[in-house]
């Protein structure tokens, strides 16, 4: 499958070299070129399957819910080309960083939660037509899963299984497969391992189908 970048997202020039951009304010002392601010594919997920042109979906303007937010430096990206974005943390240290990426991103709502637990934000989130899942927790089909709830049914469900998360000593190809098993209630649309990018990840697009 070959996907096209969203609305919002394009290929810009930088020191000479061809990368992906969104317009925005720096956050992780990526390079800028006037309103365009780098996006490193090394240090994002989502990234590098937009940049390997993964059918993710998306075309900009999107409402979101995104899972394992960290400090912002894929949310960041996210919130520069979509909608309302929601980004969920658990831990407080990387929050106060994401409090700050979002004082130049009005769309960004910030939720100090646990996304293992979506019933304590379920009053805030609205239904969303993108989950971005990027945790590193055991049990990322029981968190995609139970986040399904705020999908809408022609959404799109973007995660990155990380096998180490899982099982550090198993084998990442049976992780992967067992994630597989344990989706429910989504038609997997594309999978996509991300070495060398990111060892022993596998990028999953899926849809809801129910």
């Amino acid at each position: 499958m070959t996907g096209s970048l969203p609305a919002g997202v394009e290929r810009q020039q930088f020191d000479g070299d061809e990368r992906l951009a969104t317009r925005g304010q720096s956050v992780y002392g990526e390079p800028t070129d006037g309103e365009w601010r780098a996006w490193d594919i090394r240090r994002s997920k989502l990234g590098a399957m937009l940049d390997r042109r993964m059918e993710t979906g998306l075309t900009g303007g999107e409402t979101v819910l995104y899972l394992g937010a960290a400090a912002g430096t894929t949310v960041s990206h996210v919130a520069d080309f979509a909608g309302p974005t929601y980004a969920v943390e658990f831990a407080a240290r990387p929050v106060r960083d994401l409090l700050t990426v979002a004082d130049s991103r009005p769309n960004l709502f910030v939720l100090l939660k646990d996304a293992r637990k979506p019933e304590t934000y379920a009053h805030v989130v609205e239904p969303v037509d993108v989950i971005v899942q990027d945790v590193a927790t055991r049990g990322q089909a029981r968190v995609a899963n139970t986040n399904r709830r705020f999908l809408k049914p022609n959404g799109r469900l973007l995660t990155v299984v990380k096998a180490r998360s899982e099982d550090v000593t198993a084998d990442p190809t049976d992780v992967f497969e067992t994630f597989r098993s344990q989706l429910e209630g989504y038609e997997i649309l594309d999978t996509e391992r991300l070495d060398p990018l990111h060892d022993d990840h596998l990028a999953v697009v899926a849809r809801p189908t129910r």
